[in-house]
């Protein structure tokens, strides 16, 4: 594996890597795109390097849906499901929609049930309970919607190993129908249609849609079934376009990659958020203080962890019923409740990481997968704990939680190790009651008695994945750099690259051979810096929370000497300036 600048080891113990490698074509390319867009040569190399042809610039920097919007007919069962919902639509029928409690299942939720209210159906919606019901379809659940008079059930971002409960909705004359995305074993459940990308007699075209992706084709099919059965006749076509900031309020927080249509998705959706005509959005907005122009960072990070909340510490289906509310009054209410929710949550997972923490640090330093279990953590906020076991060690990491035998347990992996399929391949072993997810992500229920022959399961298969190799712990880069290229107009050029996230990595680049000539630490954890090129120019950057590992400290005892810093370039906007400054991920001794 080549080394970027020699790094072999950071002061986070990181080898430094060209995060895509290094290929004359690129170059070639890259300074093609560079001469013909009058983009500076290091901005067209960043797209080359994500495989963009020069042919493929225009629709790379503004995606329409136009373009890249399949027919949603292509999906295995589309025709069915599609036929069964008109059906229902037309007859009058009880609708039932039934959605996973997080993000993606929230904003999935949203974009059917807006759609149906808008042609005048109103579904009842049903979100299991984290805590007392778990992830996915139950049959007591969906005997309850029976009851209620629900005779066709769709759920929306789970369902596709969900064998028992669908088998006995199936018994109990209950027609079902499943929209979702997550990794499909060979044999489907019980049901009247599964639409699916992750199918496994799919081809994978549309694989890296989010639930909410799905969903929406799906509106977009219904749409179309229903126009040319002559049901729009006398009345208003909806306007499938202003769903699309919940499309991509969904797809960035389910964290799949920003390619091809979830890029159009996420861009366009932008567009339509920015118009905050979405009650719930707005008021959620206001509430986390969100003045300026949603970004894929709003997202992410600022309103999806509160429509979180509901599912994660309180109410499971309070962030659907915020992004369905077109009062003004309760949509505040319900941002209110939600962002209460989300305070809460930091304090839980504070408290589970600090517990999480001291476990895996007793944990082999070669153990393939961190892998830690305890009574009394909150099924809630044990993913993103996981999370931030992987982001420390560099390796997937699992963190459970175990109450009167059984386990709930969340996992997130690291590139190069798949950790849904090892999951599902577990499951399929006896191991694991249920399971499933992604590469990157997953969910399983497990018996505390099988927690070893868990742990050595997977330990095998990341083995055998690996080859043998260890897992070395990585930092991708794209490009060096020094103190005087890092301008205000790369900056702004770079966006346009934009949105970043999971498949389109924001750019990182290296400062290389810089001196440190003011740091110290600020807020809680941070390291405040400013650093000065061998041409005199400046620069300031920030660690956040670099003092909780060995980052801050190294940096604490560097100034004067020579150092590479690693980080991404951000605009400084503060007290009406405009500058540039470096969000610092790592840094290096000069060799």
């Amino acid at each position: 594996m080549q080394s970027f600048l020699g790094v072999e080891r950071s002061f986070t113990g990181k080898r430094w890597i060209p995060r895509h490698g290094t290929n004359p074509e690129t170059e070639r390319v890259g300074l093609a795109i560079a001469q013909r867009f009058g983009f500076p040569e290091l901005v067209g190399r960043l797209i080359a390097s994500r495989n963009i042809g020069l042919d493929e610039v225009e629709s790379f920097l503004d995606p329409t849906l136009k373009s890249l919007m399949p027919d949603p007919g292509i999906l295995q069962d589309m025709a069915p499901c599609i036929e069964r919902i008109a059906k229902a639509v037309r007859d009058g029928e009880p609708i039932a929609v039934f959605s996973d409690y997080d993000v993606d299942g929230a904003t999935s939720a949203a974009i059917l049930i807006r759609y149906l209210r808008w042609i005048g159906v109103d579904p009842l919606l049903y979100i299991p309970d984290r805590i007392s019901e778990g992830y996915g379809p139950n049959a007591p659940a969906l005997l309850k919607l029976k009851e209620q008079g629900a005779s066709l059930i769709i759920t929306l971002d789970c369902g596709v190993t969900a064998y028992d409960p669908l088998q006995a909705a199936a018994d109990a004359g209950i027609e079902m129908i499943v929209v979702d995305h997550h990794m499909a074993e060979p044999e489907l459940p019980k049901a009247l249609a599964i639409v699916n990308p992750n199918r496994m007699d799919e081809d994978g075209s549309l694989g890296h849609l989010a639930a909410c992706g799905v969903t929406f084709l799906v509106t977009v099919a219904l749409n179309r079934a229903l126009r040319e059965a002559g049901y729009f006749n006398g009345r208003q076509e909806p306007n499938l376009l202003h769903l699309l900031d919940l499309v991509a309020l969904g797809t960035v927080c389910d964290v799949v990659p920003l390619k091809g249509l979830n890029r159009a998705f996420v861009i366009q959706g932008l567009k339509v958020m920015a118009k905050r005509g979405n009650k719930g959005l707005v008021a959620l907005a206001d509430v986390a203080g969100v003045d300026a122009r949603p970004e894929p960072y709003h997202l992410g990070y600022v309103l999806g962890p509160r429509v979180n909340a509901g599912g994660r510490v309180g109410k499971s289906d309070l962030g659907a019923r915020l992004l369905l509310t077109d009062s003004p009054e309760e949509a505040v209410a319900l941002a209110a409740e939600l962002d209460s929710f989300n305070t809460d949550r930091r304090e839980i997972e504070a408290q589970v990481l600090a517990e999480a923490e001291a476990l895996a640090a007793e944990q082999p330093d070669d153990a393939p997968a961190i892998i830690v279990a305890a009574q009394n953590w909150h099924p809630g906020v044990i993913g993103i704990v996981a999370g931030r076991l992987k982001e420390r060690y560099d390796r997937p990491a699992c963190v459970i939680a175990l109450d009167n035998g059984i386990g709930k347990g969340s996992g997130r992996s690291v590139p190069g190790v798949s950790l849904g399929p090892a999951i599902i391949a577990a499951h399929q072993a006896g191991l694991l009651v249920a399971g499933g997810g992604h590469a990157m992500a997953a969910g399983f229920t497990i018996e505390a008695d099988k927690l070893d022959a868990f742990r050595a399961f997977l330990g095998e298969r990341i083995h055998s994945e690996l080859e043998g190799e260890p897992i070395v712990p990585t930092l991708s880069v794209d490009s060096s750099l020094a103190i005087g290229g890092a301008s205000r107009d790369l900056v702004d050029t770079i966006q346009k690259v934009g949105p970043f996230g999971a498949g389109n990595s924001e750019p990182r680049f290296v400062l290389t051979d810089v001196r440190l000539v003011d740091v110290r630490e600020v807020g809680t954890g941070h390291v405040r810096c400013v650093f000065t090129g061998p041409d005199g120019k400046r620069l300031k950057g920030i660690a956040f929370r670099a003092l909780e590992g060995d980052l801050g400290p190294a940096l604490l005892k560097s100034s004067g000497r020579p150092i590479h810093v690693a980080g991404h370039l951000r605009p400084d906007d503060w007290n009406g300036r405009s500058d540039v400054q470096i969000m610092i991920d790592d840094a290096a001794d000069v060799s």
